[in-house]
């Protein structure tokens, strides 16, 4: 058994700063079986009590070892119907990665990479259209094609419902095509992965705003039985400082959302440009703040500040992201809390006032509270200020949906099943934990599929 973790091979980062391929280069054949050969195939399997969705991981390993990557690739999509996507973005070591039993003396295996490698192997080779399914003469309604929509609306698909997906902007996916940014996920692996779903026979629908173009009232009366809500939570926050109305100011869903789904990272080809400054300040300290930073820097930013009032143990973003952050240039200004906006006569952006601060004791999170350092006000020089501190779910659809119990955050209350407070109407994902990860949100999704076919029967 090879004692040391594969590594993942990567674009160097004095190179990829200054383009906006993938990073993360996958395995090779080579590495797969290296790593695959890892695993000790525990009877108990640990590994899967970390899976949002139950995948029979060490089955899957278990099949790269035998060189069978197509089966590997069916094998998790009995339970995941994104594993290229999971693959990259989720964060395997706090889940599946942080139960497996090799972990306890050395380094996990590498669950998510050979996840990937197993997909993108099928994907390549050409992934065969499933067989055509029995319909059972049911209908339900999916609200939004991100993660955990797109997972209800396949889990429903295979067991034989008729499934339509609403989703509000011209472009199915979801935060995986307006928040992550390419170099983390092409948006060519997520249509990929949204193709796979509609030839399972999911019926998707753009540019239709539940709350707006249509209610929830009105998909019943259309004939669909249960509706799910999978709208996510793609309002942001602000500080509420001075001079957050400046010319310069982003948040970073509109940041993000102009580069990514508008293609301002291929102006002029894509009409969309972004503004930029030479001085560029990030607030946060998420996977989101990372992902505004990195992509500063790529659209010409000479200097990134990453602005977080902790230290960089409370950072609530991957590690991964936050050393690739490191490698490619980033600017960690820690422990720093900004104040105030300053800005031009003509209303631009001309710098970041902000105080030092110092960690007290733990708050409700469990992380130690920033408390101000008197007198340590100082000036950060920037001309870009993107506000990466979080999001909140839209209000439009609780607004228009009467019976809906919301949280005072906004988020819908569920029970264990995703079931709401109106009868045949369930909710997961960010629209009801707030912004969590895309497997949180496909766990959310699966649970609520079986639910509704308990109830609507299969």
């Amino acid at each position: 058994m090879p004692a040391l973790r594969q590594p993942m091979p990567e674009q160097p980062a004095a190179e990829r700063v200054r383009n906006f391929g993938e990073v993360a280069l996958g395995y090779t054949e080579e590495q797969a079986l290296r790593e695959s050969s890892r695993c000790l195939q525990c009877k108990a399997a640990p590994c899967r009590t970390g899976c949002p969705v139950e995948v029979d991981i060490p089955a899957f390993i278990a099949l790269i070892r035998q060189g069978q990557y197509g089966a590997a690739a069916d094998k998790i999509k009995e339970k995941n119907s994104l594993p290229a996507i999971c693959g990259r973005v989720c964060p395997q070591e706090t889940q599946c990665e942080s139960h497996c039993v090799l972990g306890k003396k050395g380094a996990p295996v590498a669950i998510g990479r050979l996840e990937r490698f197993a997909a993108d192997t099928q994907r390549q080779a050409g992934v065969s259209t499933p067989p055509a399914l029995s319909r059972n003469g049911r209908r339900v309604a999916i609200v939004g094609s991100g993660p955990a929509g797109l997972t209800c609306a396949g889990d429903l698909a295979l067991a034989g419902y008729a499934v339509t997906v609403f989703e509000a902007l011209h472009q199915p996916g979801g935060v995986l095509v307006y928040g992550i940014p390419e170099f983390r996920l092409p948006k060519a692996i997520v249509q990929a992965e949204i193709d796979y779903i509609r030839r399972l026979g999911v019926r998707i629908e753009t540019n239709v705003v539940i709350g707006k173009t249509l209610s929830v009232d009105d998909l019943f009366a259309e004939g669909y039985q249960a509706v799910f809500i999978g709208s996510g939570a793609g309002a942001p926050q602000f500080m509420n400082i001075p001079g957050e109305n400046l010319n310069g100011v982003y948040s970073a869903n509109e940041f993000l959302t102009r580069v990514n789904l508008m293609k301002a990272y291929r102006f002029p080809e894509h009409p969309t440009p972004v503004y930029i400054g030479k001085k560029a300040a990030v607030i946060g300290g998420g996977n989101v703040a990372m992902d505004a930073a990195r992509t500063a820097l790529r659209l010409g930013a000479e200097t990134v500040w990453l602005v977080y009032r902790r230290s960089e143990a409370e950072m609530p973003a991957r590690r991964e992201e936050i050393e690739h952050a490191k490698e490619e240039g980033v600017i960690f200004k820690l422990l720093t809390n900004p104040i105030k906006i300053n800005g031009t006569a003509q209303g631009w952006v001309d710098g970041l006032e902000c105080l030092q601060m110092e960690l007290g004791e733990p708050d409700a999170s469990g992380r130690r509270s920033p408390v101000p350092v008197a007198g340590s006000n100082f000036m950060l020089s920037a001309d870009t200020v993107i506000m990466a501190i979080g999001n909140t779910p839209n209000p439009l659809i609780p607004q228009t949906t009467p019976g809906l119990i919301v949280t005072r955050k906004g988020t819908i209350v569920v029970d264990e099943h995703g079931q709401t407070s109106r009868p045949n109407v369930y909710a997961g994902g960010d629209i009801v934990t707030g912004a969590a990860t895309v497997i949180s949100a496909m766990g959310a999704g699966k649970r609520a599929a079986k639910a509704i076919r308990a109830a609507l029967g299969q």
